[in-house]
């Protein structure tokens, strides 16, 4: 089983950046993603990506602004978070995963996956 490990939260002001990190024990799944809580609503999808072709998939919401990437060599997973809102304040989660159909996030949603225990991100207006 996969073990992540997710740093790089913090606090920052509305309009600055963050950037995740997620180390894996191991890089061999199909699709890597991000996640995201916020107190009181249900976990939902960001960003996701396909570990051998890199194609990157990502939440309207956040599309323009966030970016996923990885380091395959480093088993490492990125998050690169711009012009930050307070509304993406919320505990952000790395997730692995072996989707049928692909890593657009609709059936990285739908899969089965192992869970990183997460990084705080609060953005403040």
């Amino acid at each position: 089983q996969v073990q992540l490990v997710e740093s790089g939260g913090g606090s920052v002001q509305a309009g600055g950046s963050v950037r995740l990190s997620c180390a894996a024990s191991f890089y061999d799944y199909t699709c890597m993603a991000w996640f995201r809580q916020a107190p009181g609503k249900e976990r939902e999808g960001v960003a996701a990506i396909s570990t051998s072709l890199s194609g990157a998939y990502y939440a309207d919401s956040v599309r323009g602004r966030f970016t996923i990437s990885q380091d395959k060599d480093k088993k490492t997973l990125y998050l690169q978070m711009n012009s930050l809102k307070p509304e993406d304040t919320a505990m952000y989660y790395c997730a692995a995963a072996d989707p049928f159909g692909g890593c657009d996030l609709y059936y990285v949603e739908r899969a089965n996956k192992f869970w990183g225990q997460g990084t705080q991100v609060t953005v403040s207006s």
